[in-house]
């Protein structure tokens, strides 16, 4: 079972770490606004198929066309986290190439978005200070991990293993064909 998580979860992460990647470095750190979120969270769904699958050839071919949610949704939720390093891994890699400082560059455009928008004086004060924090806290490697893998790529591989755990569960969703 080891065996399969990892291999899974490298297969996984290597479909979301090299866009990541190519995409960080191309862009070199500038903040693609709700395009480049749509972007990315599209890419984790797309590389996070990888769990669907896994869980149901694991309940299909080991396990008898059977398995529990529990086990379904620890299966994923490993898979997800293999997945996870990767990205993670991919992103600090990204960031050594980048030219910029992708944290002010990150705060520079939230200041310019929320002043488009119309912010009042205090609200943009208020804003510049929450930005300086999350720079200082950026620049924390340990932080950084941490907040790249358990709020951006891990929610994600939560939601997809609960979902993949709760219809395959049922045996008759996609069952293993006679053969």
């Amino acid at each position: 079972m080891v065996r399969s998580i990892l291999a899974y979860g490298v297969i996984a992460g290597l479909i979301v770490g090299i866009p990541l990647f190519a995409i960080g470095v191309t862009l070199d750190g500038h903040v693609g606004g709700a395009m480049g979120m749509v972007l990315g969270y599209s890419i984790m769904l797309i590389a996070l198929t990888t769990v669907f699958v896994a869980i149901k050839r694991r309940r299909d071919l080991e396990l008898g066309g059977v398995i529990r949610f529990w086990p379904a949704f620890g299966y994923g939720l490993a898979i997800s986290g293999v997945a996870g390093l990767l990205y993670v891994g991919a992103w600090e890699l990204a960031m050594q190439f980048m030219e910029g400082d992708f944290a002010a560059t990150y705060a520079q455009a939230s200041l310019d978005a929320a002043r488009a928008e119309g912010a009042s004086a205090a609200e943009l004060a208020r804003l510049a200070a929450d930005m300086a924090d999350f720079q200082a806290m950026y620049a924390d490697p340990l932080k950084r991990v941490l907040l790249t893998f358990f709020m951006e790529f891990f929610p994600v591989g939560v939601l997809v293993s609960l979902v993949s755990a709760a219809l395959l569960r049922n045996s008759r969703i996609m069952p293993a064909r006679a053969g």
